[in-house]
């Protein structure tokens, strides 16, 4: 019995050496600021990154809190704070506003038009499904433009986007202004773009409280589309922009490492990824990238969420209703050059 004891004694005070503490704030000006503090020291990932000494930060907006100031007042305080991680997947949310930052992408000029495109270059005679519109311009060029990932694509969807434009020399996918949205629609296009398992890029989490705190990167790879899609083997060019942003970002990364693909365009936002989520005791949200990543290229990106493998539908060969020449075809319908 003595011996048990000694033995929950010690486990107990192994477990309180490797216990991170977590304080308590309370619920006024000062408690909710530290609580927003801290929690961006312990969980933000990229101080090192970008230069940026936290500890230095508090000492300026610190001394901003008042016992005696409004909500509002103490909103705009922390949001000016988290503006200092040039970050735009970084908010403060409470029921009257939510902050952003937005200098990631206003303080370049804007350079997309999407009704120049529709009108100028399709004389509003292209083809929809979904939120993508696609058709053939001059000089036999296929064009694709996704302007969000937030909707999953349907691989029937894509099928007949890429049939449709299989005589076309080249395609154009245009995420110019696209914000981004889920990382499995990022897997689901990419599919159609290669042959085999391709290595996509490495991950790595958060796993301490210390700026410096985290996982060995492992690798994660993306599969080819299943037996029976059409695939795309000719080139490809990738508009981007200063608003292509979050997963668009990351699609651009992985696109970039295949060899018929150049990108074309300004400089992307960068942020790709899902932040992680948090509260004040005030109520207030918080929400920040987690995971950093790097791309095949090793190219560093801000954040990255970990990709969540999910099985692919079943469904039928492309075309069973809509091309009937498809119907009973056994393997990938690859579009390559004559």
């Amino acid at each position: 019995m003595k011996q048990l004891r000694l033995i929950i004694i010690s486990l107990a005070a192994l477990l309180a050496a490797s216990c991170h503490e977590i304080p308590q704030y309370a619920d006024n000006p000062r408690g909710n600021f530290d609580a927003l503090w801290r929690t961006l020291d312990e969980h933000y990932c990229f101080f090192r990154e970008k230069g940026i000494d936290w500890d230095e930060v508090y000492s300026r907006y610190s001394p901003k809190i008042s016992d005696r100031m409004t909500s509002e007042e103490l909103f705009i305080v922390c949001a000016q704070m988290l503006d200092e991680l040039r970050d735009g997947h970084t908010n403060l949310s409470s029921s009257f506003n939510t902050s952003y930052y937005r200098r990631w992408w206003s303080d370049y000029p804007q350079n997309f038009d999407d009704r120049l495109i529709k009108e100028h270059y399709f004389n509003f005679n292209y083809r929809q499904t979904g939120s993508i519109i696609y058709g053939i311009l001059h000089e036999n060029i296929g064009y694709m433009r996704i302007p969000s990932l937030s909707y999953g694509i349907g691989e029937g969807n894509l099928d007949n986007i890429l049939y449709y434009l299989r005589t076309c020399d080249g395609l154009i996918i245009d995420i110019r202004d696209n914000g981004g949205g889920s990382m499995t629609t990022v897997e689901t296009i990419v599919a159609r773009f290669i042959t085999q398992r391709t290595l996509a890029g490495y991950i790595s989490h958060k796993n301490g409280p210390g700026h410096d705190d985290f996982s060995e990167p492992y690798a994660y790879y993306y599969e080819p589309a299943e037996q029976g899609r059409v695939m795309w083997g000719k080139p490809v060019a990738v508009l981007t922009n200063r608003s292509t942003f979050s997963a668009a970002n990351n699609l651009v990364s992985i696109m970039r490492t295949l060899p018929a693909v150049k990108i074309v365009g300004a400089t992307t936002g960068g942020g790709s990824g899902m932040p992680f989520s948090s509260e004040l005791p005030n109520g207030w949200g918080i929400r920040a990238g987690p995971r950093p990543s790097r791309p095949d290229n090793r190219i560093r990106h801000r954040a990255l969420r970990r990709l969540r493998r999910r099985p692919r539908p079943a469904g039928r060969p492309p075309g069973s209703r809509h091309h009937p020449r498809l119907r009973h075809r056994p393997a990938q319908f690859i579009i390559h050059n004559a």
